[in-house]
């Protein structure tokens, strides 16, 4: 194999390479609104806006009084600045489209129902979800100890049995 041939090989697989490859790195966006820290923050982790696509978001956003069981509503100003933030920074690819059609008003999507998520959490036995430390799969703090500073290594994980995650 001639050496441009194996260039452009190296090049196209990395190009290739997933951005959930580094999903286990992501902490906000320079540009974060204090109101989305300060909002989303007061009743669930402030979850990376890379993690679902703009359409999810959109939806999530239109439906705040309806927010997974709670009314979450905002006045118009701060929701369209969260809304916009979350939609500039949003995922691009399949990985992070929500199993849950969007096109249903009534169930919003879910970070939990994307194919990344169910692929990097496949080994988690079900035990850990109903945990008492847990109690739900959107809880990332339960388990990803600096989850609020964006960062989802493995190394980082903390079974809620006091155990260290191992793959």
């Amino acid at each position: 194999m001639n050496i441009l041939r194996l260039a452009t090989t190296l090049l196209c697989l990395a190009s290739a390479l997933p951005f959930t490859a580094q999903a286990d790195n992501l902490p906000l966006p320079a540009d974060t609104p204090a109101v989305f820290k300060t909002e989303c923050t007061s009743c669930h982790l402030a979850f990376p806006p890379q993690l679902m696509q703009a359409k999810d978001w959109r939806q999530i956003m239109a439906q705040l009084d309806q927010h997974y069981g709670d009314n979450a509503s905002l006045d118009p100003k701060t929701r369209r600045i969260i809304e916009d933030f979350l939609v500039r920074n949003a995922a691009r690819g399949k990985s992070f489209s929500s199993s849950v059609a969007t096109s249903n008003d009534t169930e919003l999507p879910r970070l939990t129902g994307t194919a990344w998520f169910t692929r990097e959490h496949r080994e988690v036995a079900r035990a850990n979800w109903t945990h008492t430390k847990v109690r739900s799969a959107s809880n990332c703090a339960a388990c990803h100890t600096k989850a609020a500073e964006g960062s989802f290594r493995e190394r980082d994980i903390l079974m809620p049995n006091g155990q260290r995650w191992e793959d």
